[in-house]
């Protein structure tokens, strides 16, 4: 009897066990999902590693005009040869508190504020206006209720105007001649290329003196530009700059004055592989051939 019972057991668990496996096997129901359709936008996951672009300083006004894009390899020295500017200038305009740090791509005001941007044209009346010779007060003239425009004396008004022009055109001619000498005397070693020589070697021996070639203002004495060597960069005006470069010894300040035919350095080989000096005329930072300047010898 008791062996009976016992199997009985054994056979309901085992029946009970295929039970709970075949239930285990079928699929379960699923609960019902509600669909709730696009009405929350999945949220956007910014890949840690992307960064917005930093844009250079200045980059807006990138184009315009009085603007330079600073390229690989460039210093504020550079710069102002390349733009006919006094270096000091551009990083005043600039604010630049370190002129020695700045980046490729920055953009640099190389005009005066004044200058620089877009001009606006000045109505006729204030053309006039201040083309009047100094000391002259211009008044319009009253008529009489019996007065016609006829009785207002001709011609005259329009002479300032004419005046101004004649004396903007030979403002302009003054620019040009400054009365030019040639640095040194010496042989002429490399004549003008625009892009491999960008101004004369002239000949010579060290320690012979170098001249201004024309009255001018020093804005840069130094060693700081590539291929130059001992440098002086002499600003006569507005449109030309000279360069003296090669120098064996240095013998002004910037920003002092000088004289044409006055002896800024001596002649030598720094950064060169002899004694020479390489001497540059620019004309609103364009090189341009020297001996068209100077004197015929």
């Amino acid at each position: 009897m008791f062996v009976f019972w016992r199997r009985a057991m054994v056979w309901s668990l085992a029946t009970t066990t295929g039970l709970l496996v075949v239930g285990c096997g079928t699929s379960p129901s699923r609960a019902p999902v509600e669909d709730r359709g696009n009405s929350r936008a999945p949220a956007v996951v910014m890949d840690p590693g992307t960064q917005a672009v930093k844009q250079p300083p200045g980059f807006e006004n990138a184009g315009k005009a009085g603007y330079y894009a600073v390229k690989p390899g460039e210093t504020l020295i550079r710069i102002g040869l390349e733009t006919g500017q006094n270096w000091k200038d551009i990083a005043h305009w600039n604010n630049l508190e370190r002129p020695n740090q700045i980046e490729v791509g920055q953009v640099l005001r190389v005009m005066p504020p004044t200058v620089a941007g877009t001009a606006t044209t000045p109505s006729t009346a204030t053309a006039v206006a201040s083309a009047a010779p100094t000391g002259v007060v211009t008044r319009p003239v009253a008529l009489s209720s019996g007065s016609s425009a006829s009785h207002v004396p001709p011609g005259p008004a329009a002479k300032p105007a004419t005046t101004a022009s004649a004396a903007a055109s030979a403002s302009a001619v003054g620019e040009d001649q400054l009365g030019w000498i040639w640095p040194v005397q010496g042989p002429i070693l490399a004549g003008f290329d625009e892009v491999k020589n960008k101004g004369l070697d002239i000949g010579g021996t060290a320690g012979a003196p170098v001249l201004a070639a024309a009255d001018g203002r020093v804005v840069y004495v130094g060693a700081g530009l590539r291929g130059y060597g001992n440098l002086i960069i002499l600003k006569h005006n507005s449109t030309y700059l000279t360069a003296y470069a090669h120098n064996q010894s240095l013998l002004v300040k910037e920003d002092q004055s000088v004289r044409k035919g006055q002896k800024i350095a001596e002649m030598g080989s720094s950064d060169a592989d002899r004694v020479k000096l390489h001497f540059e005329v620019r004309r609103q930072g364009k090189p341009v051939d020297p001996a068209k300047y100077l004197p015929a010898r």
